[in-house]
């Protein structure tokens, strides 16, 4: 190949080239002058959110960050991390959202783990963040977002000194597989696993979720949950910029922000996982607000409880709802329930959405028919790369050609998969499988019952015993000897909790996904 053919292919590959990074240059040609972001008092077009994106890649590489080089970002919801995960993107650096609930000691795990280049992080986190590279031995590039104008910590350097730089802004090529970003799963089984995604993974997963989700670029959405989860980042805030619709962004999912938010701004968009939903419903603030402009609502994270999605189709009768369901290593979107189905398939995790194949396996990696149990399992381009530094791992969930899941379903005779449970959280008692969803589903009947997680704990004699904990409503009371009469009504005998355990609050990470683990280690 000539030096005049190889710069023709190079010329060829950028003009072709439709990665993360490019996707706020393109929605800020067709619509400069929208606004994209708001975010407290700060607001911003999509002219001005790209025009940050340059300055911040530039910064990156001003820095010293090459491409493949890895960034962690330890930070609450803020205009600043959005512009990061296109910024890194569009620098070709890989960006490594980080849990802001973690510990010092854990977060050292993750940035010895993926082999950390710098280190950004909010004002809030920066003791957190030094206590986490002092354990880790590293020495990254240290940053500090100073939202409220303190003074920079010393050895950090100041975010906002990469907002006003004149470096050159960087042309990478970018392949469509090459690591752009590194999530870390909650590490429920062991040591959180690093899932390597690529622009490839991403893109093709916004096209599906767009599509899936009937999203437009009329669309406001309020962004409460954690970015740094696949979910709120890339199910939503990604497919947004890469429509041209508006972004609220507020810190956390508080009913207090959020509801008046909804009403201020006109949202029509709100995803948030059951947990979050239930909390809006119960705070005295859903009743004072105008929520008219609402017409989407989604949920994922866990299976919405059929009580739940009674109220809410009641007390919120022009929300059409979607389920969406998936994991971490599918960028996350697997399967969506549509709003025409909510009534009728309540419960159910829908049809694969576009540019996904779903089966359900038997033990030998066999697909087994409508109706019977297995495990699900995918195949994608949504698809992570693989674990990083894991190929053991990696091996073990593409055995057969399928990306194994974890999740036991099953579909039925409409074609809906139903998640059953996680493999892991399938409670085995007395030589029977119960499923821990079926026993919450009854739960939830009782109209004292606000929040409940049913798991499995050791026994002598059963091996497992079926156990409950619950949150009730305010101003109700209720006993466990009523409950456990309560779901022995609707439920065969070893279904039924042996015990029921009442408590203020139940464990969930920041993502809403309850953490039976916990409650299997303090009630076990």
């Amino acid at each position: 190949m000539t030096e005049i053919d190889s710069v023709a292919d190079a010329t060829l590959a950028r003009v072709r080239s439709q990665t993360i990074g490019d996707i706020p240059r393109r929605t800020a040609r067709r619509v400069p002058d929208k606004v994209a972001i708001i975010d407290g008092d700060v607001t911003l077009t999509f002219a001005q959110f790209d025009a940050l994106v340059d300055r911040v890649a530039a910064a990156l590489h001003a820095n010293g960050l090459a491409a493949g080089d890895r960034v962690a970002l330890l930070s609450r919801n803020s205009w600043q991390y959005a512009v990061l995960a296109f910024a890194t993107a569009r620098a070709a650096v890989v960006l490594v959202p980080v849990n802001f609930m973690l510990t010092g000691e854990e977060i050292a795990y993750i940035l010895g783990h993926c082999r950390a280049d710098a280190f950004i992080a909010a004002a809030e986190f920066v003791a957190t963040a030094a206590e986490a590279i002092e354990v880790a031995g590293t020495s990254p590039i240290r940053v500090s977002i100073n939202q409220d104008g303190s003074d920079t910590d010393a050895g950090w350097l100041d975010f906002d000194d990469w907002l006003h730089n004149d470096h050159p802004v960087p042309q990478p090529l970018i392949g469509d597989d090459q690591l752009l970003r590194l999530m870390y799963t909650s590490g429920t089984e062991s040591r959180p696993k690093g899932v390597m995604h690529s622009s490839r993974s991403l893109m093709w997963q916004y096209m599906s979720t767009i599509l899936a989700g009937s999203m437009t670029e009329n669309d406001v959405e309020v962004h409460s949950m954690p970015l740094y989860h696949c979910a709120q980042l890339d199910n939503f805030l990604a497919t947004d910029i890469f429509l041209g619709a508006t972004s609220i962004i507020v810190p956390r999912p508080d009913p207090e922000i959020i509801l008046p938010v909804i009403e201020r701004y006109g949202v029509t968009n709100f995803f948030a996982p059951p947990t979050v939903w239930i909390s809006l419903l119960r705070s005295p603030t859903f009743d004072s607000v105008d929520l008219t402009s609402l017409r989407k609502g989604y949920y994922g994270a866990s299976a919405m409880p059929k009580e739940i999605l009674a109220e809410m189709r009641q007390r919120m009768p022009n929300v059409a709802l979607w389920n969406f369901y998936g994991q971490t290593e599918m960028a996350p979107l697997a399967s969506a329930l549509r709003p025409d189905e909510q009534a009728q398939h309540s419960g159910a995790a829908g049809h694969p959405v576009p540019n996904v194949e779903t089966a359900i396996l038997d033990d030998q990696d066999q697909p087994v028919p409508p109706g019977r149990v297995g495990e699900i399992a995918h195949r994608s381009p949504h698809l992570m790369l693989g674990y990083l530094d894991d190929p053991l791992r990696t091996a073990e969930a593409f055995r057969g050609g399928w990306f194994h899941s974890g999740d036991l379903g099953y579909y039925d005779d409409f074609g809906l998969l139903h998640v059953v449970d996680r493999k892991k959280d399938m409670i085995k008692t007395g030589g029977e499988n119960v499923a821990s969803r079926e026993v919450e589903e009854v739960i939830y009947k009782h109209t004292a019952v606000q929040e409940v997680a049913v798991f499995g704990v050791p026994h002598p004699t059963w091996v497992e015993a079926v156990v409950a904990a619950v949150v009730t409503r305010a101003g109700t009371a209720v006993s466990a000897e009523e409950l456990i009469a309560h779901c022995r009504e609707h439920l065969a005998g070893f279904k039924t909790p042996k015990q029921i355990h009442f408590v203020d609050a139940l464990p969930k990470n920041p993502s809403g996904k309850l953490l039976k683990r916990e409650l299997r280690n303090r009630f076990g």
